[in-house]
């Protein structure tokens, strides 16, 4: 086998990575991949992260990941990293984490698979876990919160006030979203901001599958300071089954004391409006194990279901 590396210039599909090594065998086919991020990479404070994505490998050539992977990493220690992170595909933002604990539920609307070979090609690499994550369903959209009354005359009488996504005006909306999200994932582990334009592009295409009682934006005046996102699962369509299911993707506030409560009240609104839609589930989707969106979610008698993690190796001299 041969091990090539070759850099990959700014527009350059992958879009912003800064190099791309490929193990091929001696026909040149392709038999592992992957691209690599230094340049703009995460801050974890005291080290220099380097990331492997868009990782990809033929099923039966573990032989193959182990040499793409001793590569990428060597690559990225020689670039000054101290920590190698994977996969993911140069930011958060973007596709990231394995899964590797499968469950018994198949895969749902937008969310990241893979083979289940691979989390293990990244432990063989000498890679531990770095962060888990998990998704859960919540079957019973009849559950409420009798706090949560409290909560919203509370916001009525500071003025904050909650509706639902104009579809007519979806990129102005999305425009919203991004002022929330960009103010309110700041503190999220491993976060990189994002400019505005590379996040409307990245949600136009979702425009024809909004429900818009399933995507909720809160103002405090004219300033946006909340949403929920949430959309019918077309997995289950797309399977032949009848959609029954919505998938809560993400929840975020501004953070504030005058803003207490507001997510919860989002996510007990989209359930029932999921309900009144005439769905009987909701999953909540890829939450990470510290994240409030998981105490949230806690209320509403979830059932984890699927379980995710990111990979750490250390580059440091032993």
């Amino acid at each position: 086998m041969n091990a090539s590396v070759s850099l990959a210039k700014n527009g350059v599909s992958p879009p912003g990575c800064d190099a791309t090594v490929a193990v091929t065998d001696d026909m040149g086919a392709v038999l592992a991949q992957c691209s690599l991020w230094w340049r703009h990479s995460p801050v974890l404070p005291g080290e220099q992260l380097g990331l492997i994505g868009q990782y990809s490998r033929a099923d039966h050539r573990g032989d193959a990941a182990t040499l793409l992977l001793r590569t990428a990493c060597e690559r990225l220690r020689a670039e000054g990293c101290t920590i190698a992170v994977g996969p993911m595909d140069g930011s958060t933002w973007q596709r990231y984490r394995f899964v590797t604990g499968r469950g018994s539920e198949p895969p749902f609307f937008l969310e990241p698979d893979n083979p289940d070979e691979w989390p293990g090609d990244f432990h063989a690499g000498g890679f531990s876990v770095m962060a888990e994550y998990t998704s859960a369903v919540s079957s019973d959209l009849t559950r409420t919160d009798a706090r949560l009354e409290r909560v919203a005359a509370r916001l009525a009488d500071h003025g904050i006030t909650i509706r639902p996504l104009r579809v007519d005006d979806y990129t102005s909306e999305l425009r919203h979203i991004f002022t929330v999200s960009s103010a309110s994932f700041v503190e999220n582990f491993l976060y990189t901001p994002t400019d505005e334009e590379t996040f409307v592009a990245q949600y136009l295409p979702l425009r024809a599958l909004i429900r818009p009682e399933l995507v909720l934006l809160v103002f405090d005046g004219d300033q946006p300071v909340g949403f929920v996102f949430a959309v019918p699962d077309l997995a289950e369509q797309r399977r032949g089954d009848t959609i029954r299911t919505v998938v809560l993707k993400t929840v975020a506030v501004i953070p504030g004391r005058a803003y207490a409560g507001i997510g919860n009240l989002l996510v007990s609104r989209v359930h029932t409006a999921a309900r009144e839609l005439g769905y009987t589930r909701v999953i909540h989707a890829l939450m990470h194990e510290s994240n409030n969106s998981k105490n949230i979610g806690a209320r509403y008698a979830m059932e984890t279901f699927r379980r995710y993690e990111l990979f750490q190796r250390q580059l440091r001299p032993a």
